[in-house]
């Protein structure tokens, strides 16, 4: 007998047909449980419609709960112990049909629907009831009828997959290492250590630095101002690359405590780290390789209270870093700005923080390459570069201060802008020769131009790429003076230069320059004398321009030189000779048509 049972338990499984898997639904939708259930009932199963099953019709959810035993508690979820959508002790909470707290037998009844979580995770296989002789399989069955009227044999399958609050699995220091091999993965740690740093900077990423004396991580600070006041927010970070200046507002309750408690006024709390040159420093912190200590160009010192007033107050932040791609940054200064504050209450000041970033530069000589007036050709109105020995610097112009007096600034010289300057020269009197020295001086600038470029990119280390500037002096034995001091009182800077190349894309280059002085005596007698100095520029264009493009060639017609011969014969003889010759009218007459008929062809 039992192996009879096994034999049909075997014809069960195979008669099932393909496709049909196992659903995830408390019940068969759609299905009406007959009086012709087979298998056993477990006390408080509710089946519930909630997704299609192959081969059955989709009708309303119909529910089969047995009838309570009177005068005894009921447990309708008793493979639920844990309720996951009771959240309120005490209370019952809404579509939780597993609230104990809401004391109802049927919750379909009264909730629009159930949270997910609330009601046992069931699989039901069906197949049609007329395949099945009997069944004697342990999991709990049943017929159904779907809406057409054909039953279905349906067996309720313990997936425990599916029943994940069926039974709890209880840890203990017995089972942990068994779970914790079969379900264990990676730590929870965190991402910022378990991922490398990136090898360099990229433009906009935080600058990282590192407090040695407290061997802590941070980054490179720039105050800006946020909110309607525009109060310093201390948190943000600059960006690599991104040179830009914030200005804030600081207030103060109470200066005399702030001034040498407040490290946002002190000097020293902005260069007491290393910045790290690249990100990858991370993971070697104690190698100074990768550290860059922040250098103050200048001694700044500490705020100091003395009477009523805050001394030494930082007003003004600048970093200069120097950075040489992806090696990172290699040199970091910082200069400040201080004043002096006045103690009283509700004071405040505006603080101006300055980050600029450049190209580091292994020596001087190569930082006076750095800056070009075209590249090839000089663009308008950039400065006019001239060269004297190895050094490279702007041509520059006389300019005068607010009382008319020569100031030690200069103006550049703008390529093809001209331009006139003056201003008033006062000389002590001494010997001719430092006069003129002197004046030469304040003419010309310091260093006197040697050389001027001819091209805007012009390389100092390059001799060919730089024209020699003609001088002319004044001449002393013109002014046929004996007893007088001949001077310079103007200067005329002539510039030569045209356009080369491509018309599509002309490129301006200086052909010659040459300095014109322009003098005039003055006395000896003279203890001390005010000089008016002059100072011309004019740049001449002497661009050849080509030829204009000419039409496309006309037909130069030739013809022999004795094309007319027969018609200097017919005209040359007279009209009583024309009436007894017919012969050279039709040579003629032959000849037009033979021209007429080239002509046509």
């Amino acid at each position: 007998m039992f192996t009879s049972q096994l034999a049909l338990l075997q014809v069960f499984f195979l008669m099932v047909p393909e496709g049909v898997r196992p659903q995830p639904s408390p019940s068969p939708s759609g299905a009406v449980s007959t009086q012709s259930d087979l298998g056993p009932r477990t006390q408080g199963e509710t089946l519930q419609s909630s997704s299609e099953v192959p081969g059955v019709s989709t009708v309303g959810p119909t529910v089969v709960t047995p009838s309570a035993p009177g005068n005894r508690t009921v447990d309708l979820f008793p493979v639920l112990p844990i309720c996951v959508c009771d959240l309120t002790p005490g209370a019952c909470d809404m579509n939780c049909c597993c609230d104990r707290d809401c004391y109802l037998l049927h919750p379909r009844t009264v909730f629009s629907f159930c949270l997910p979580g609330s009601v046992r995770s069931s699989s039901w296989v069906c197949v049609d009831n007329s395949l099945i002789f009997r069944s004697n399989s342990p999991f709990p069955s049943r017929v159904f009828m779907d809406s057409n009227g054909i039953k279905q044999f349906c067996v309720h399958v313990n997936n425990s997959k599916l029943n994940y609050f069926q039974k709890l699995q209880k840890v203990n220091a017995t089972s942990f290492q068994a779970l914790a091999t079969e379900f264990g993965g990676e730590s929870f740690t965190s991402t910022f250590q378990t991922q490398s740093p990136p090898p360099f900077y990229r433009a906009g990423d935080p600058i990282l630095t590192y407090f040695p004396k407290w061997s802590v991580i941070g980054l490179l600070r720039q105050p800006a101002g946020v909110g309607a006041g525009g109060l310093c927010a201390e948190n943000n970070p600059a960006g690599f690359l991104e040179s830009k200046s914030t200005t804030c507002a600081r207030f103060f309750k109470n200066l005399a405590d702030s001034c040498t408690l407040d490290p946002t006024l002190n000097a020293a709390s902005y260069h007491n780290f290393t910045v790290l040159k690249v990100p990858r420093g991370l993971s070697d912190l104690q190698n100074t390789k990768f550290q860059v200590p922040v250098t103050p160009v200048s001694q700044a010192d500490s705020p100091l209270l003395a009477g009523n007033t805050c001394q030494n107050v930082v007003s003004q932040v600048i970093y200069e870093i120097e950075t040489n791609g992806t090696f990172g940054i290699q040199k970091v200064s910082i200069s400040f700005g201080q004043t002096n504050l006045t103690v009283e209450p509700g004071t405040s000041f505006q603080q101006h923080f300055i980050l600029h970033f450049r190209a580091f530069q292994q020596s001087t000589a190569a930082s006076l390459t750095g800056f070009r007036s075209g590249n090839p050709g000089y663009i308008a109105e950039k400065p006019l570069l001239a060269l004297t020995g190895d050094r490279r610097h702007s041509m520059t112009l006389l300019q005068s201060k607010g009382d008319g007096t020569c100031s030690i600034k200069r103006h550049e010289v703008q390529f093809g802008v001209n331009a006139i300057s003056g201003c008033k020269l006062r000389l002590k009197r001494v010997d001719c020769s430092h006069l003129q020295q002197e004046i030469y001086q304040t003419l010309h600038g310091s260093p006197r131009p040697e050389h001027v470029a001819i091209f805007g990119n012009a390389d100092p280390a390059r001799k060919g790429e730089w024209a020699r500037i003609l001088s002319r002096n004044c001449s002393v034995s013109a002014m046929h003076c004996t007893s007088c001091c001949v001077i310079p009182v103007s200067l005329e800077i002539q510039i030569l230069w045209a356009y080369v190349g491509l018309q599509s894309n002309p490129q301006a280059h200086v052909s010659g320059a040459r300095f014109l002085y322009h003098c005039q005596p003055i006395q000896d007698s003279q203890q001390e004398t005010e000089v008016p100095l002059t100072t011309v520029v004019t740049f001449v264009d002497i661009t050849q321009k080509p030829e204009p493009p000419r039409g496309q060639p006309r037909m130069d017609w030739k013809l022999p030189f004795d094309f007319f011969f027969p018609f200097k014969m017919v005209f040359s003889r007279g009209v009583d000779s024309q009436k007894g010759s017919v012969s050279p009218i039709l040579i003629l007459c032959l000849l037009l048509l033979g021209v007429l008929n080239l002509e046509t062809k």
